[in-house]
């Protein structure tokens, strides 16, 4: 449904987003993930075409926003994280202008209106000013412009931000339901958002995207963490042991590395020892093996300290099993 390809962006010599893939599915909801200045609102930006890409293409249904923009920002909607909404208009004159530039017809745009107005629950606020709602309320008019139109794809920055647990609780329940006609891309700081919406999570370091993957596949538990004397011999014995899918340095010293061992299946204890006894018949001498416990927040900030290198897109020691 949409694909990214390439893309890149620089603001003179700092370079914000470098090279980022990636494809989601239609009805997925994506959580996209990384600090402040990892790129993730220039990728946005670049997505909706309110920002040029240096290189790289977007592509929705196989359309490429270069040679289709009219058509490709029709099927979008889009909530930043600090959306210009007018205190002193009413909620529904700020519907009625958004509208009107997405170049609603007047037929249609009454339509979309009234089913944005439901779809976000809004109808008793429809007459009040913006300036006088809630936080909680705001955001939901900020979700309304964006359904206007029926689009393909949502992009929804920091939804949540600021609201009270109530009000999480009301927006998260939202998202889902609009997952239901749209695919929804979710950038957010809050780690528990991406647990309880999303099915996928795509990570940003440094303009790089650095981890793709999917929180079923996060949350199998199928790898092992090694620790000891390893070395290259060794590695590549165990990377080539069957069943093992990757093996990945995640920090490494003179005599000391530290490895983890992505597998195909949870590891049984057959599987441990065997391991094991492989790494000593490689003269390995082991401090610990242990099964990886692995969740969002802790591959975050694994991600994000700097002598970990086990998930960067350059300069990563990886070796993958070739069978």
């Amino acid at each position: 449904m949409l694909e990214i390809c390439g893309l890149s962006r620089r603001y003179g010599d700092f370079v914000a987003v470098d090279n980022v893939s990636f494809s989601i599915e239609q009805g997925e909801i994506v959580g996209l993930l990384g600090h402040n200045g990892a790129g993730k609102t220039t990728i946005m930006k670049m997505i909706t075409g309110y920002l040029e890409s240096d290189s790289g293409e977007v592509l929705l249904d196989g359309q490429s926003l270069l040679g289709h923009r009219q058509w490709v920002q029709s099927q979008l909607g889009y909530l930043p994280e600090s959306l210009p909404l007018y205190a002193d208009m009413t909620v529904v004159d700020y519907l009625d202008y958004a509208a009107n530039l997405k170049q609603l017809g007047n037929d249609h745009k009454w339509k979309q209106i009234r089913r944005a107005i439901t779809s976000t629950d809004i109808a008793d606020k429809i007459h009040q000013r913006i300036g006088t709602l809630s936080r909680g309320y705001k955001q939901r008019v900020g979700v309304a412009q964006a359904l206007l139109g029926n689009p393909q794809l949502l992009i929804l920055d920091e939804p949540t931000n600021g609201l009270d647990p109530q009000q999480t609780a009301q927006m998260r329940e939202l998202i889902r339901d609009l997952a239901k006609h749209a695919t929804v891309i979710l950038s957010t700081h809050i780690m528990q958002e991406v647990d309880a919406l999303c099915s996928r999570v795509l990570m940003m370091k440094q303009g790089r995207l650095v981890v793709d993957e999917s929180l079923l596949q996060l949350r199998s538990q199928n790898g092992l963490i090694l620790e000891g004397q390893l070395d290259n011999a060794c590695r590549t014995a165990l990377a080539a042991f069957e069943g093992v899918e990757q093996l990945s340095i995640l920090d490494s010293s003179p005599g000391w590395s530290r490895l983890r061992l992505r597998l195909q299946a949870v590891p049984t204890a057959a599987t441990t020892t065997a391991l094991i006894r492989l790494a000593l018949d490689h003269g390995a001498s082991l401090q610990r093996i242990q099964p990886e416990q692995r969740d969002l927040e802790g591959l975050f900030n694994e991600v994000n300290q700097d002598n970990l290198a086990a998930f960067a897109a350059h300069g990563s020691e990886e070796v993958n099993h070739a069978a």
